[in-house]
Parts: C-alpha cells; structure tokens; sequence
C-alpha cells in the first residue's frame, strides 16, 4: 500500500500525464444504478422477468453471481460505495444519520477528477455525510456526460432509477406512473409469480410482487435509453458500462435485511475489446467472484489508472494488479430510521452466517415507513390472525436467535438454521470467526451506542476518528467481546459484572445491556451494580441499566431515569430511552402520563422528534389502545 505521501505524488503525476496523453487514452466509465430490486432479471435466469436491454447487455458483458451490497438500505450503502468504506467504520451505518467525513476521506470521484475525468452524478446522492463540493463536475437531475466541455475529455457519469423503490411499490399512484410506458405485453399476470416461502400467498402479497416485476421492466427501458445515448454519441465501443442495485427488492424481509433477499444484487459489466486486461470482460460470460459494493469504486479507479487511496477497504476486481480473490464478503445492519436492531452477517460462495447483537428484540420491530406496504400490513392481518405459515411467523417471533446459519446452495430462501446442526460446527466456527475478526479489523463503530458516537464525534472531529486512537486494536478487541458477550446468557454474568466499572461509557453499556439480556435469570447480586449505573456519567449506560431493572423485574426506581432520559436527553439519547419505554410494556403504565409528553414534536431536533413520537405513539397505543398523530 501506498503511504499518503507517496499517493499523492502517484496523483500528481497521472495528473501530469493526462496533460500529454491522447484523447482515447482511457476509457469512459457509465453506472446505471437502480433501487431496491433483487436479480430478478432474464439474464440471472428469471423466468418472469421481462428485461431485454439488461439482457441484452450481459450477453455482451459478464454476469456477476456473487454480488452483495454492505447493508439491505441505500443511504449506508451508498457512503461505502461513493468512498470504498464499510459504512461501520466511516460512521454512517444508521439509517438517516448525518456522519463528519474526514479531510483524509474524499469520494472517489475526487480522485478521478483530479486525473482528468469529468464527473457527473444524476441525481441521487444520499451518502449520509455532506458531499464535498469537489466531488462532482455536476449533481444533479439533469447532469450527463454531454455537458462536458471537451468532447476528447474522458468522463464517468452514474444515472441513477429511482422509480422501482418500495415507494413505487407501496404508492398506488407512483407505480402506475412509471409503468405507465410499458404494453399489454409487458405487464405481470399475478397469479403465475412464484412467492418466496416466508410471504403468505393472498392477493394483496400477489399484487405487490406483481408491481416488483413490472417496475423492473421499466428500469430497463430506462437503461436502454441511456445505452442508445452512448451509442448514437459515438461512445459505445470506449466505454465500460456497469450496472447494479444498491439493495434487494423493497419488500419485508428483504429490504433492510441481511438475507440475501435484502443483500444480493444484479451486476453486469460490459466492456468494450480495446480496454479488457486478458481474459476480463469475456462476452457472455459470468463469473461467480465474491464482491462486495464497496469494491464498486476501487475497481472504477483501478480501471481509469488512478491510484487507489491506501485507506479504502474495497478491492478492485477489474484492470490491472488485482488482489486475491475475497474469501467472504460482510453486511450490517443497525438503526433503521426509529429503531435499533445491530446484526452482523457474513457469506462465502455458499454460506450465510448472521450475528444478532440483540436477539431480545423482534425481527419485525414495528417501523413506520416499512408498515405503509401493503405485503407488511398483509403479515400482519394474518398473524394477528394466527394463519401465517411457520416460514413467515418465524420474524414475528418475541426473540431472535444469537446465531444463523445458511447453506445458500440448498436452502436460497435461508429457512433452515443450521447454527445449532452438529455436521456443520466446523463451518459455524469459521464463519463466526471471520465475522468477529471483521469488527475488530473494520473499526465497528455500531458496536458503540449512538449517544456515546455523537458525543465523542463531537469531541475528536468526526465518527471516523472514534475507532482510530492510539489504543485501537486493543479497544476494538474488548469492543467486540463484550458486545459479544452481552448474548451468551447466563454463565457471562460474572464477566458483566467484572465490566460494570470499566472507565469507557461503551463498555458499562454492553455490560448493563447484557444483564437486561439475561433478566429474571440474573442473580441477585446483579440488582445493585445496575442500580449504581443508574447515575452513569452517559445517558445511554443510565438507561441501559434502567433497561435490565426493569428485566429484572425491578421497574421503580428505572422509571424515573427513563423518564428523565427522554425528556432532558440529547438527540439519541431520548429515542433510546424511549424505545425502552416502549419495550418493558406494561411495567411503563405507572408513568404513561409523563410518557404522553414525548409526543411534543421538536422540529428543531432533526428527526429525532420524528422518531421518537413515531416509538411513544405505538407504546401508547399498546398500553391503552389509544391512536395518537404520527408525524
């Protein structure tokens, strides 16, 4: 690797060498990107697909099987592949957060315009920290390569489909407006659609999937414009095209999820004779490399001949020099909008292993923007009902397992949890191994409660720079096994209560957060330590422990803190002490009066306001099933 020094005079010198270099010396580089769909496409083999102008393509390109993005939502997606980072490290792993990004940090496309190329973005940014204004020659709905000012000048330009979103799914109006252009033909009879099995088989799950196909049709027509651009500019044969998702299908259990459904994506790269590098670019060929979306940049840099800065995390897997193949790729999933749920997931070519940091907390955990689909609202009728099939009531159960475990091959849908399966401990072993070992190596910042992130962002200048101390190693290595312990149960209570008076806040956390895992099951001697924490310098230690009072079964003297924490808290720190509120149940009656008052909608805190009337409306409404406004 290159040390900072030396980049930038590698830098400086292709720069130089573009002044003197011939118009056609590189190649032009176009992403199409699109939203929230999975591989349900003819080239990946979808019999239902109707999607000609993707097929078309990879039967020019190569078809990536193995393809999967860092998380199951675009905005955290979206920061690893505009900077090449796991979103855990750069801090941008909660849904709608607002990350520093770090002067030692740029966008890759920085990095590209520097060396000559014209940078165009159209439109969607959403990387969850502010853009520097170097990135892009243009970002906007109207950018595209034929603004620049030099014909001869190389460019790479991303368009981006936003019309098969969930909202096009969701919105009755916004779906008929985007497959408005598509003929009789085109369009999806909903009762030929294969379902998967966790999606009860009714109408309404029918016409969603329905939707799903027919959003996907019109996106191609919309990438074959885009081609035909190229090619009626005369481009075509000196540009590499590549497309993919940010994310599986907008659907439950898909979207937001780490299973594959939420995490696999369509990837095809077509590129022209003149710029292949031996055997690459093989028409109609597919290779089953593992890749990850933060490799999308590194392999764009790498293509272009630019150096490729020594603190990305991606890998090239085009052009010249390439790493070793990966091994595994790695997704996480933390706050999503109003609610926390951290899991960790990591695959290899055939299985799936699944962390979950929190398995006290339902799968289906009630989210405001995922319950407006008509496929959510569909499972929960039917599990009110008690008709859903074993397959579908498994995210509504009160628990998750700690672990999972796929064997992707003979189960696609990840069904069968193997974690517990004797023939496959040695596989278990190895890929909770390599999940553990990628926490530590990545600097997991979602292993550290968000109050306490806010906090000591504010302190050392970005999130980034948190994990990035002199102690590092050492401090990412007791990060992650406390957090680790914090779920093992009962025979880790000594190892809690040993951590209950450690110096860092993140710690005490785990460790109150653990014996609140265990509960009713704790000894007596846990009630005292979780009462001192009550007065914990942080917010989230103090509620954390009034968390496990209340598991314990201990609620009087937590109800106060909570209390106290939503009402005089900083922005986090309210939404967590509110959520906790919401989880004990009943035992939150003796305050419900008080709890009416987080209902107060401060515009002022961002969207905690939002979020937190969002948590205390739905407590309310299941102590005394009573409906209050939601903003």
């Amino acid at each position: 690797m290159f040390s900072l020094y030396s980049r930038c005079l590698a830098i400086s010198f292709c720069c130089a060498a573009v002044v003197c270099s011939a118009a056609d010396s590189r190649p032009n580089i176009l992403w199409l990107s699109c939203e929230d769909i999975s591989p349900h496409l003819g080239c990946y083999g979808d019999p239902h697909a109707i999607t000609p102008r993707i097929d078309q393509l990879a039967r020019e390109g190569v078809l990536y099987r193995n393809a999967f993005t860092t998380a199951g939502v675009c905005a955290p997606c979206r920061s690893g592949i505009i900077t090449g980072l796991y979103q855990t490290t750069l801090g941008t792993q909660h849904m709608r957060c607002t990350a520093t990004l770090p002067e030692s940090i740029r966008p890759f496309p920085v990095f590209l315009r520097q060396a000559g190329y014209f940078c165009t973005n159209n439109s969607k940014q959403d990387y969850q920290f502010k853009t520097p204004k170097e990135t892009w020659d243009q970002s906007s709905g109207k950018a595209h390569w034929r603004d620049r000012p030099d014909p001869s000048k190389p460019f790479f330009s991303v368009f981006n489909f936003t019309g098969c979103h969930e909202s096009g799914i969701a919105s009755e109006e916004k779906y008929k407006s985007v497959t408005s252009g598509l003929r009789d033909d085109q369009r999806q009879d909903p009762l030929a659609l294969e379902l998967p099995p966790y999606y009860p088989d009714t109408p309404i799950v029918r016409e969603d999937w329905k939707r799903n196909y027919e959003l996907i049709t019109a996106m191609d027509q919309w990438a074959g414009e885009l081609i035909d651009q190229l090619k009626e500019d005369g481009l075509y044969e000196n540009t590499i095209i590549m497309y993919w998702s940010d994310h599986g299908v907008g659907l439950p259990r898909a979207k937001r999820w780490l299973y594959d459904s939420g995490t696999h994506i369509p990837l095809v790269v077509r590129i022209p004779t003149s710029w292949r590098v031996g055997d690459q670019g093989q028409p109609g060929t597919q290779d089953d490399r593992l890749v990850s979306s933060i490799d999308f940049g590194p392999t764009v840099l790498n293509l272009a001949g630019v150096v490729i800065p020594d603190y990305v995390q991606g890998q090239p897997f085009l052009g010249d020099d390439l790493p070793a193949p990966r091994d595994y790729v790695y997704g996480a999933r933390d706050r999503m909008d109003e609610r926390y749920d951290i899991i960790r997931m990591v695959r290899d070519k055939r299985f799936k292993y699944i962390r979950n940091y929190e398995p006290l907390k339902s799968c289906y955990q009630y989210i405001n923007t995922a319950e407006k689909g008509a496929t959510m609202r569909e499972l929960r009728r039917l599990h009110d009902a008690g008709q859903l099939a074993p397959a579908a009531e498994f995210y509504y159960a009160a628990n998750k397992p700690v672990e999972e475990l796929y064997d992707c091959q003979t189960d696609p849908h990840e069904i069968h949890n193997l974690a517990a399966d004797p023939d496959f401990n040695q596989v278990l072993v190895r890929m909770r191994g390599a999940q553990k070992q990628w926490v530590r190596d990545t600097g997991d910042l979602g292993l550290i409660p968000e109050p306490i992130i806010a906090r000591r962002a504010q302190r050392l200048g970005s999130e980034y720079m948190i994990l990035r101390q002199e102690d590092a190693d050492q401090y990412n290595a007791q990060l992650a096994d406390i957090a680790a312990l914090a779920s093992s149960g009962p025979a880790a209570l000594d190892d809690l209560l040993a951590s209950v008076d450690d110096p860092d806040s993140a710690i005490r956390y785990w460790a109150a957060t653990g014996v609140g895992n265990i509960g009713m099951e704790a000894d007596p001697k846990a009630l005292q330590p979780m009462k001192g924490l009550l007065s914990d310098s942080s917010s989230a230690v103090r509620t954390a422990a009034a968390r496990a009072l209340c598991r314990i079964g201990d609620p009087e003297p937590a109800l106060p803190v909570l209390i106290h924490e939503m009402q005089t808290g900083q922005q986090w720190e309210r939404l967590q002490a509110t959520i906790v509120l919401d989880e004990i149940d009943a035992q939150a009656r003796p305050v419900a009066d008080q709890m009416k008052q987080g209902l107060e909608y401060q515009p002022g805190f961002n969207s905690d306001g939002k979020y937190r009337v969002r948590v205390m409306n739905r407590a309310l409404n299941e102590l005394n099933g009573t409906e209050h406004s939601v903003p």
